[in-house]
């Protein structure tokens, strides 16, 4: 079986998902078979196995650092907030249905044989588990029967490290706190500290480290830099929402929807140069952009209300009548067309008028297709010529059946096995991730440049998959810079 180590943080977004990214890859650079474990992540941005399994994305991303393929075993529970109140259940990468958060409690007992199943079938396979915790691990009136924080220790009996974020602040009394607010039992297996996301003078920061160790009785195991590391992010606290518009080449607006999922689509175009990726939640914020996107949702009917009320959708309209790009994935797809209806109350119930910009009609079903894609563009004529052809990989998550609803002489099929559809100047599919993949990226950019009259310039020499493991390595490096790596192992082998 093997050894574990996990990784706790004193809230949400202090970089436990990042940190435990980085360890996945120093192991795996160090000969280890490494594989990821977080028995229950919350998150709207998810990934689809090889086998149609749904998890988290960051289990992916982290699996992707071992250099490993995903698994539904890594993340046995997956929260998709549907609602404030309620969330779609996935087990073992299978939805079960929607649950509100009460009755999701009460029944939480009942997953922890799956979870100590799936976590066994991961051990048997690899040396060390980097298993993630989820939030807070004194969450006090929710402590009881945890199943992804103390209780997961538990189970694996694993030791744990404790982030805290000093970029918020107030990261010694993160750490105090929650030491002091664990049972004896959990603060023994807690065998070291990390400060994550520091700006400044280390050596100014020194004298709080040795007082720290001192009340806290734990070992701070090292001080990680903030760092610009672009590697995928699991929720909607992506920082990329709050960045401004940048004055690059090519503006690509993609509307900030309440319900986004799966953002990580567009970081690919992120990472190309001189290409602005904006995140648009009003109006204002609009503006001229080369190419807009509707992205994917949790809610497709909540999110379609929102950009009619908010009057975004009459904006994109008016701009795709004067010949503007504009895409839409998965949710953004089912919204471009003539309607979608909910008749088994997936999302409230009802229908409502999409927005008319492609001849296709949506109707929710309970079963979901999850299923990876592997295939290539159809032939098409017009704007989207160049993406003739091109390699398509990538996968669909989506409860829907589209359909056309009218025949029209401009309406292309982009890709087999209901890939979508082009129509003059608008493209819909189902494919989320399409943009990883090189030459459907290159192509997407050769038409921006093309349509705006501006010479590309160079293109990045470098694929994206490459960029990736670039990103996974430079994270190593800061960790192994930054962290008592040598201790860590002590710690997995339980030396100490």
């Amino acid at each position: 079986m093997a050894m574990s180590i996990m990784i706790q943080g004193t809230m949400s977004n202090v970089g436990k998902s990042i940190i435990t990214s980085g360890l996945c890859r120093i192991f795996a650079q160090d000969g280890y078979s490494a594989a990821p474990f977080k028995s229950q992540n919350m998150a709207l941005n998810s990934f689809i196995t090889q086998d149609g399994a749904e998890i988290g994305r960051a289990q992916a991303v982290q699996a992707e650092a071992c250099g490993i393929l995903p698994s539904a075993s890594m993340n046995p529970i997956l929260l998709k907030p549907v609602t404030d109140m309620g969330s779609q259940v996935i087990i073992m990468g299978k939805a079960l249905r929607n649950m509100k958060a009460s009755e999701y409690y009460e029944k939480k007992k009942e997953f922890i044989p799956i979870i100590k199943s799936a976590y066994e079938e991961l051990s048997k396979k690899h040396d060390i588990i980097v298993i993630e915790g989820a939030g807070s691990p004194v969450e006090i009136n929710l402590n009881e029967n945890d199943i992804v924080n103390m209780g997961m220790a538990g189970m694996a009996d694993a030791p744990v490290l404790l982030v805290g974020d000093i970029d918020r602040g107030g990261v010694f009394a993160q750490l105090k706190g929650t030491v002091d607010l664990l049972r004896p039992d959990e603060r023994e297996r807690v065998k070291g500290l990390i400060i994550n996301k520091f700006r400044g003078d280390e050596n100014i920061l020194k004298p709080g480290l040795e007082m720290l160790e001192d009340i806290c009785g734990k070992k701070v195991i090292g001080v990680v830099p903030y760092a610009d590391i672009d590697i995928d992010e699991e929720d909607s606290l992506y920082r990329g929402f709050g960045e401004k518009e940048k004055n690059l080449a090519i503006d690509i607006a993609v509307i900030r929807l309440p319900k986004i999922s799966n953002f990580t689509d567009f970081h690919a175009l992120e990472a190309e140069r001189n290409v602005s990726v904006r995140y648009v939640k009003n109006t204002a914020e609009l503006g001229e952009p080369d190419l807009i996107i509707l992205p994917g949702t949790k809610n497709t009917i909540a999110d379609l209300k929102w950009l009619r009320e908010s009057r975004i959708e009459a904006e994109i309209i008016k701009r795709a009548n004067d010949g503007k790009l504009v895409m839409g994935i998965c949710g953004g797809f089912q919204m471009l067309g003539m309607s979608v209806s909910d008749p088994l109350n997936i999302e409230g119930g009802g229908e409502i008028r999409g927005m008319g910009l492609l001849p296709v009609s949506t109707e929710l079903e309970k079963d979901k297709t999850t299923a990876p894609v592997t295939t290539s563009a159809h032939e098409i004529k017009g704007v989207f010529e160049p993406l003739s052809g091109k390699k398509i990989t990538g996968y669909e998550i989506h409860a829907g059946r589209t359909q056309y609803c009218a025949q029209d002489g401009e309406i292309q099929p982009f890709a087999p096995k209901n890939g979508g559809l082009v129509c003059k100047n608008i493209l819909g599919t189902y494919i989320h991730g399409l943009f990883d993949e090189d030459g459907i990226r290159s192509s997407l950019l050769d038409i921006l440049y093309g349509v705006k009259g501006v010479k590309r310039g160079e293109p990045s020499v470098m694929s994206y998959k490459e960029y990736r493991n670039k990103q996974y390595d430079k994270l190593a490096d800061i960790l192994r810079a930054s962290l008592d790596i040598e201790r860590i192992y002590d710690i997995v082998f339980k030396r100490i």
